[in-house]
């Protein structure tokens, strides 16, 4: 899932990724407009924030949202600086480390009380800026993973990639085509459909845990890198017994 590249890479790898990755998008971006009244999954809202608070001359919240668009950045360029590291130096478990940063700053977060962060504003803004730190780690550690074929943290391009992939199954008659397109619309619906429900689950959780809730995503992260290692392990002794025979 995470360690195969190029062409050892299947669709089913992509797939698994996808599924679990958006969820954990959804679950956070959720838990960061109940607790924060913050988007921090994406940044395309941030810059009309940004824009209109230009605008009415409001250069503090001007700054803030400029703030949060950075560390959105900030994480992308740390996942992809680490990546790229790691395929230097020939390691085959680059993705660990942005998944632990992840998950490490997600249980930092959970533990914050609510109370704490109604009354200390620009400490909001901190947990705010830290979450999109995550988001933009694990977008850029998916789209480097998957080779841009996955994204997990918005839907804006899906959504648009998805409406012109079903205008072409009206025109394409070639078996293998439409066999690719179906491939291609399943896998965005999947994204979609895991974001959509882990926004809904973590919603209904927030109400009796509040930032707690993102302890969900952090089980979660867990369970990709535990599968992952699974596989590996799988596919290494079926390789070893078949070298035997």
């Amino acid at each position: 899932m995470f360690r195969h590249k190029g062409k050892g890479r299947t669709y089913s790898h992509n797939l698994k990724l996808a599924s679990i990755l958006s969820c954990v998008a959804g679950l956070v971006n959720i838990t960061g407009v109940l607790a924060l009244s913050t988007l921090t999954t994406n940044v395309t809202g941030h810059f009309a924030f940004f824009s209109e608070q230009l605008f009415l001359e409001n250069y503090r919240m001007a700054f803030i949202y400029l703030v949060y668009i950075l560390f959105f950045l900030l994480g992308a360029f740390v996942s992809g600086t680490i990546m790229e590291w790691a395929s230097k130096s020939r390691l085959h478990t680059s993705y660990i480390i942005p998944i632990f940063i992840e998950v490490a700053i997600m249980l930092a977060v959970s533990c914050i009380p609510k109370v704490f962060l109604q009354e200390n504003p620009p400490f909001r803004i901190a947990v705010s800026s830290a979450l999109l730190f995550t988001m933009g780690l694990q977008n850029a550690l998916v789209t480097k993973v998957s080779q841009s074929v996955v994204r997990t943290t918005h839907l804006t391009g899906l959504f648009t990639d998805l409406g012109i992939e079903l205008s072409q199954l009206l025109f394409y008659r070639e078996r293998k085509d439409k066999i690719r397109l179906h491939k291609s619309v399943f896998l965005k619906f999947m994204i979609i459909s895991g974001f959509f429900i882990g926004g809904i689950i973590g919603g209904f959780t927030f109400r009796h845990f509040a930032l707690k809730t993102l302890l969900l995503p952090v089980a979660l992260l867990l369970f990709a890198l535990w599968y992952d290692r699974l596989l590996f392990r799988y596919y290494h002794f079926k390789r070893k017994f078949r070298h035997h025979d």
